[in-house]
């Protein structure tokens, strides 16, 4: 290891929505993996609990603020001396919040609610308003959430302040059983899994500092819901696209598991600090050219699930994290 470099590694996981605790198994294994391959500092993905996606099963993931993930975090941390990182669905108040919690190796807990859920996510959850920065062990570390990657206000809220950046990704394709979508939006699919699979490149050459990606792998099924106020809605099968990769301050990846590979780790080298940026913001909302599809089912899907939480997605969650906390509570 050079003077000054970091050991890192980003974990790309395959879960299943609904199944915690056979989740949390799959992702403690690998993270057990990553430290004792010598990792410092290990990325986990967004919602590594389960997928979020609407559909019956969709709130059995959201937990209390105290849970056995949070847990399993901080039990990891403390026996490797490490720090690791990822999100989860958690309820606080009156509301639940994708939050991402990075882990000191004393058990110490930074968090970060992620700004704006992406289309259909809002059925589950509602915004954050933080900045993100860490002052960890490690020296400053940024938090960033998947689409966040791409927003030029997440690149600004962390200039100057991080020497690294974990992030995490929950990204999907097109619908595999819609044939007539598939057949005419095919250059649409390739370039959605282009943009994610670039999305932690971009972030590190606008923001000058190693980004660490880690993602799901897998298929997933969930309900695409159609009118807000309205219950309509139809089946949708998809799968995650994307790649776990840790990518260096100049935007090269260092290495790199696509989302096709299934589950696994990825391991670097890393030196932490900032840098020049290699580019320039280019001084709009979106980092990318997002296409006019995207465009509208990013409004879209946005309107329709947020109607979803509001009328019943936020109350299932809050009523599912009370149910596990006095689980919780009387397993310990």
């Amino acid at each position: 290891m050079e003077a000054g470099s970091l050991s890192v590694a980003a974990v790309q996981i395959e879960t299943h929505p609904g199944r915690l605790a056979e989740n949390l198994e799959h992702v403690e294994r690998l993270a057990e993996e990553a430290f004792a391959g010598g990792a410092r500092l290990v990325a986990l993905p967004e919602f590594f609990p389960g997928p979020a996606v609407p559909s019956a099963r969709a709130w059995d993931c959201v937990l209390p603020a105290e849970n056995p993930a949070l847990e399993m975090l901080q039990q990891l941390a403390r026996r490797h001396r490490g720090w690791i990182g990822g999100s989860m669905l958690v309820a606080r108040g009156d509301h639940v919040y994708n939050t991402y919690h990075f882990v000191e190796p004393d058990g110490r807990v930074h968090t970060h609610d992620k700004d704006l859920p992406t289309m259909w996510e809002n059925a589950l959850y509602t915004c954050g308003n933080d900045p993100g920065v860490f002052e960890t062990g490690l020296g400053g570390v940024g938090a960033a959430v998947c689409w966040e990657l791409i927003r030029e206000r997440t690149v600004r809220r962390l200039a100057g302040h991080v020497g690294l950046a974990v992030t995490g990704t929950h990204w999907w394709d097109l619908p595999a059983n819609w044939p007539l979508a598939r057949r005419g939006l095919g250059a649409l699919g390739q370039y959605n899994r282009y943009l994610s699979e670039q999305a932690p490149v971009e972030f590190a050459r606008c923001l000058g500092v190693p980004v660490l990606q880690a993602s799901h792998s897998g298929r997933v099924r969930g309900d695409f819901y159609l009118l807000p106020g309205l219950d309509w809605r139809v089946e949708y099968e998809t799968r995650f696209v994307g790649a776990t990769q840790v990518v260096d301050a100049s935007g090269h990846v260092l290495a790199c598991r696509h989302g096709a590979e299934g589950a696994g780790i990825v391991r670097a080298e890393i030196k932490p600090g900032a840098v020049e940026p290699v580019v320039k913001l280019p001084g709009r909302f979106w980092i990318p050219s997002l296409t006019g599809v995207h465009r509208a089912l990013w409004q879209h899907q946005n309107a329709v699930c947020r109607s979803v939480y509001r009328r019943f997605g936020r109350g299932r969650g809050l009523a599912t994290a009370r149910a596990r906390a006095r689980t919780w509570a009387d397993s310990r």
